[in-house]
């Protein structure tokens, strides 16, 4: 069974998931930020995954940036896969904003996250709308 990273664990908190990943939240009041995560253990590539699944990786993506989009009226989404500091292969999904602490630079190594007071999640969670084959941390 595949098993979340350490630092993904400790950094984000469940959204849902489908039969192919983990959809997670970054647990920073800064920014809106989804993660993506292919349940495969020792996979570190997007390429390494068969093409079927490289594909519903990209439609998951696709769908959570648009609504991502939506409900929160960003500037700019940005998507990346780096890895540099955790090698599990993971999507970040992040709304951007010109007024927010990083623009126009990247998120990364910027500033101090501010958590999430526990039992507390961002506003736009409620109003993504997740597909049927999503499993919501709540257990839909």
């Amino acid at each position: 069974m595949a098993s979340l990273h350490p630092r993904l664990a400790a950094d984000t908190r469940a959204l849902g998931e489908t039969e192919l990943c983990w959809l997670r939240w970054m647990n920073d009041q800064r920014f809106a930020w989804i993660v993506v995560v292919p349940k495969r253990d020792g996979l570190r590539e997007w390429h390494h995954l068969p093409v079927d699944e490289q594909q519903a990786l990209l439609a998951q993506v696709n769908t959570l940036a648009g609504q991502l989009e939506q409900v929160t009226g960003a500037d700019k989404i940005n998507i990346g896969a780096l890895g540099n500091m955790v090698p599990q292969l993971h999507v970040h999904i992040i709304a951007r904003f010109a007024d927010d602490p990083c623009w126009p630079g990247p998120v990364w190594g910027q500033g101090q996250p501010e958590p999430w007071p526990d039992n507390q999640q961002p506003a736009w969670i409620a109003e993504l709308a997740l597909t049927d084959d999503v499993v919501t941390a709540g257990g839909r």
